[in-house]
């Protein structure tokens, strides 16, 4: 990859961001398309935020997403949302158009087209921007119950009220066991880091999600559970990754994004 100067950049916010392999996935899509843009991790604390933000418009990249722990707060920054972002109080990705930035998020369609959620009886681990995201789209998409939990208790109860709120006929409660037992639950999604520890003990009824992922592409504790249990649907973060990450990429470029070659990239 080489960067000049008509490079059209695109960023990823989030502390940290060592870790992530969207950058592998991004640029290979954009160098199989022959595009001249680049994608660059952009390590940025709480307190800087806003600035980030404004440093995106200022020096005209074409967007960014949003990682742990900024995808509630960057709500704040951005001049609109889309009805999804708006919807989820969630935002991982940034559009720059006309120096105005437009919010999204990807994250809660992208499970949501992985799995069966009309009807499903649904824990969601974490309380983050995240997991504000997944649990309302899977609402949408016709959920039966919501039980949320963390090892937050308050941040846990805060997302079952607005979860209350946006789905008032639903069964919506928190959990306040960490971990949590995970009986009843048809359908449970993993949105916090945890990667190395099973958070709940998967049974073989229950679909799995998994946001986590290790960057060796090895399976994280949950996933390899699930698998061990034999779940009938077992998704892990990489899956979850390149869902989210190939809308993010038709958002920025209004490209179909090349899948297959962003899945080679992340397999390697």
């Amino acid at each position: 990859m080489t960067v000049g100067g008509s490079t059209r950049l695109v960023g990823l916010i989030g502390d940290p961001v060592d870790h992530s392999l969207s950058p592998l996935m991004q640029n290979a899509g954009f160098a199989a398309l022959a595009l001249d843009w680049a994608y660059v991790p952009l390590a940025v604390r709480r307190e800087r935020l806003e600035e980030a933000v404004a440093g995106l418009v200022a020096l005209g990249f074409a967007g960014a997403n949003v990682t742990i722990p900024h995808k509630t707060a960057v709500v704040s920054f951005c001049d609109e949302l889309d009805e999804v972002a708006a919807r989820a109080g969630s935002v991982n990705t940034l559009v720059v158009r006309e120096d105005r930035v437009l919010g999204s998020s990807t994250d809660g369609p992208a499970v949501i087209g992985l799995v069966e959620a009309k009807g499903a009886r649904v824990l969601v681990l974490g309380a983050g921007g995240g997991a504000q995201a997944v649990a309302t789209s899977l609402g949408d998409a016709g959920a039966e119950s919501l039980t949320v939990a963390a090892r937050d208790a308050e941040r846990s109860h805060a997302l079952a009220v607005r979860l209350r709120t946006l789905f008032p006929e639903r069964e919506i409660s928190a959990d306040t066991d960490w971990p949590p037992a995970g009986q009843g639950a048809t359908l449970v999604v993993n949105a916090t880091p945890i990667r190395d520890e099973c958070p709940v003990a998967p049974t073989a009824e229950q679909q799995v999600v998994d946001l986590a992922y290790r960057p060796d592409g090895t399976d994280t504790a949950l996933v390899a559970a699930a698998r061990a249990a034999g779940c009938p649907v077992v998704v892990d973060g990489l899956d979850v990754l390149l869902a989210q990450g190939a809308a993010s990429f038709e958002r920025w470029t209004g490209l179909e994004a090349p899948l297959a070659v962003m899945r080679v990239a992340l397999s390697r």
